[in-house]
């Protein structure tokens, strides 16, 4: 019977050890990079939405599933309006992205190089820069996503088929996230299917793990039926629409390597390498063959290219993997090499996606360094990326129509409405309203449509809109009260809106409501 020496064994802790300091090091360098650098501009457009939807707790929403607006309303109670209190639990989920990359490198066989390597390009990914900065579903959609990676590597290994409890727990919570947990649950079935994993199925742990996530994602299932599947008549809108940039396969492919860090790219291609080919990642192909169904799914569905941003923390630490077994002298060198391009060339990228600059520094440096991020919608045409631009003139706005509003008679102040042409508008109006004296908004976009008029008779709104043709058509009277006065890095249809009072809607306002629905 073979045996292990106690110098094997003490060498096998050292380097677990260091594995785990790693990952603390670089996990603990992510929330402090986001705690520094996520207060810089200010509120993003769909940050002022999330936080009005968790005024407005409900088991789902016409564009998201419930669990972003349960955290947008328990920060709010715990730690305050700030940004750096909003941004609070996606800077933490950013570490624990770091973290999780490192501990799927570990499950894979890795040692500590796989573990730099991998939480390395996991702290240094573009996307993850820019995304895990606002509170967005996308700051914490790869926890769920690779929390299931990480329960199938663990199976893998030989862990308990218990285990699949925990992976439908993740799967579910997953699904109340964000909806696009179910194309990474299909293509996990696919890989599954693939491979000799497929007799987990013969077992009843997978199936009861399938049924805690459908009962955890139930409630939102439901809300959805009593709403007559209304994401799916949005996603079917916004499919009909030209507002998405829609790329090409080849396209589509090179902005994965752009968004990801393009210095990162020889990492995850050769950690996609391994799990498909080598013999040491064989026992976890099916991830391999995850990547490559959700890659097509969201090819073939004309998905935004940052769709598939969740699932690269396992080919990171795939490839990191694959990193360490180069141990020729001549090679070695090119592991700390890779650690220091991808770190160096997100710093270089990190303003383009991260308000570290002012905004004209931010305009001046993509100029100087010939790099602008990639559109993801066709209406993006400000100077700065939409992830920035989208952070500036919603106080300005909302000070402009208080300036409006408070300047009404007290008769028509007493019944006026506020109306937003979009949920950005309208969640600026709710968040910094009340210190201005505005009631809250109306819109008809997205949940607000479903939030309805509430008491409002038409009598009197305040409307913000580009031109009033529509109002003309509405109101008995329109009276144009002028431009609002905000930043010039807003998004430029925002820069190009107009306040109008208008007076005396010729129908009566449930007549009308139907008609403002806009889910696009």
């Amino acid at each position: 019977m073979a045996t292990t020496s106690p110098a094997m064994n003490e060498d096998s802790e050292r380097w677990d050890r260091h594995s785990v300091v790693v990952i603390a090091v670089v996990a603990a360098a992510a929330l402090v990079f986001h705690l520094i650098f996520n207060r810089g501009y200010g509120y993003f457009r769909d940050e002022l939405y999330y936080l009005a939807c968790g005024q407005h707790l409900d088991w789902g929403y016409v564009d998201q599933p419930p669990l972003i607006a349960v955290v947008a309303r328990v920060s709010r109670a715990l730690l305050g309006d700030s940004l750096g209190a909003i941004r609070f639990f996606p800077a933490l989920a950013a570490a624990m992205k770091v973290a999780l990359t490192g501990l799927i490198a570990r499950e894979f066989g890795g040692k500590v190089w796989a573990v730099t390597l991998a939480c390395a390009a996991s702290l240094s990914a573009l996307v993850y820069l820019g995304g895990d900065n606002l509170l967005t579903m996308n700051a914490f959609e790869p926890l769920f996503w690779m929390g299931c990676a990480w329960m199938v590597a663990r199976i893998a290994n030989g862990g308990s088929p218990r285990l699949w409890l925990w992976f439908g727990a993740l799967a579910g919570l997953g699904l109340e996230n964000k909806h696009s947990m179910a194309f990474f649950g299909a293509a996990l079935v696919i890989g599954l299917l693939l491979t000799p994993m497929r007799r987990h199925f013969a077992e009843r742990w997978i199936w009861l793990g399938a049924l805690i996530a459908l009962l955890i994602a139930l409630p939102n299932a439901i809300w959805e039926i009593r709403h007559h599947w209304a994401t799916w008549e949005l996603l079917n809108n916004v499919a009909h629409s030209n507002k998405n940039v829609v790329l090409g396969p080849v396209e589509f492919l090179k902005q994965q390597g752009l968004i990801m860090n393009p210095a990162s790219l020889p990492l995850w291609i050769a950690g996609l390498l391994w799990l498909l080919m080598a013999r040491a990642g064989q026992r976890y192909r099916a991830l391999g063959f995850a990547y490559l169904a959700v890659l097509v799914e969201l090819i073939v569905l004309h998905g935004k290219h940052y769709y598939v941003a969740p699932a690269y923390p396992m080919l990171f630490a795939a490839g990191g993997v694959a990193a360490e077994t180069l141990r020729s002298a001549s090679l070695r060198w090119l592991k700390p090499a890779l650690v220091v391009a991808m770190i160096a060339l997100a710093s270089v990228l990190a303003p383009t996606v991260v308000p570290i600059l002012s905004p004209q520094k931010t305009i001046a440096y993509m100029k100087a360094i010939h790099f602008q991020p990639p559109r993801t919608e066709r209406g993006h045409t400000a100077a700065l990326p939409q992830v920035l631009a989208d952070q500036f003139g919603w106080e300005e706005m909302v000070r402009d129509v208080a300036r409006v509003y408070n300047r009404l008679p007290p008769e028509d102040r007493a019944r006026a409405a506020i109306f937003g042409q979009n949920y950005g508008e309208a969640a600026a109006i709710d968040f910094f309203g009340p210190k201005y004296g505005l009631p809250p908004a109306l819109s008809g976009h997205q949940n607000y449509f479903l939030w309805g008029p509430r008491e409002y008779t038409g009598e009197v709104v305040v409307v913000i809109d580009e031109g009033a043709d529509d109002e003309r058509e509405q109101f008995a009277s329109v009276e144009d009260m002028g431009p609002v006065n905000i930043s010039e890095y807003a998004m430029p249809w925002e820069r190009r809106r107009h306040i109008y009072v208008c007076r005396g809607l010729k129908v009566p306002m449930s007549e009308l409501w139907p008609r403002v629905k806009m889910w696009l």
